[in-house]
């Protein structure tokens, strides 16, 4: 069988890898909601191949999203691997309630906020003069890009930030955020307009 030299992840240490897959183990990179379900469930009973297989099949959706609320490349592969490791030390939480992939945008939201801070308390600024930045990370509901929406979520009680993020940086729908956090639609409108209203007042004084 053929092989291709690719990124791999390292577990153990949570530090990036190059292996050698095969290719078909390449086109797991591909799969549908389901079979990612699937996967995600057998990591979470103990089953360590279905976890290397997940954890290669969504690290390019992952870094997609790290890249979606941090300008800088290199602090969005940061943020990825921080997200991969943090997926395989949490997955026997999974419980499958859920779909993955909604678990998984809480995760990756988390590590993004985390190199965030990290990069605040080591005294790194982004100069956004120097990024080129996408339709997406420059604008949102209550800000005129992310740096501005990732200042004021600083601020913000988590329970009212978290489904201002999630539906303003990953478009995320009412239904999938309320599945995410485990509350009704109901209260997740109410927390976004609240924590909106909160973002807006804390950049605009």
């Amino acid at each position: 069988m053929r092989s291709v030299i690719t990124g791999g992840f390292d577990v153990a240490t949570g530090r990036p890898v190059r292996k050698a897959l095969s290719i078909c183990d390449v086109q797991w990179a591909a799969m549908a909601d389901p079979e990612l379900d699937r996967l995600a469930t057998a990591a979470a009973g103990g089953d360590a191949i279905a976890l290397d297989r997940l954890l290669l099949a969504i690290r390019p959706q992952v870094l997609r999203h790290c890249k979606r609320l941090l300008p800088n490349e290199l602090d969005a592969e940061e943020a990825c691997q921080d997200a991969l490791l943090s997926v395989s030390r949490r997955i026997d939480r999974f419980e499958g309630r859920s779909r993955f992939e909604t678990w998984l945008y809480r995760i990756t939201l988390n590590a993004g906020l985390d190199t965030y801070r990290r990069l605040k308390r080591r005294g790194t600024t982004v100069d956004l003069d120097d990024v080129e930045l996408t339709a997406a990370q420059r604008t949102s509901v209550v800000a005129g890009n992310r740096i501005d929406l990732l200042e004021a979520f600083g601020e913000v009680d988590p329970k009212f930030g978290v489904p201002v993020m999630l539906r303003d940086v990953y478009d995320l729908d009412y239904t999938e955020i309320a599945e995410a956090l485990d509350l009704n639609e109901g209260t997740v409108k109410s927390r976004i307009h609240e924590g909106r209203k909160t973002m807006q007042y804390l950049l605009n004084r």
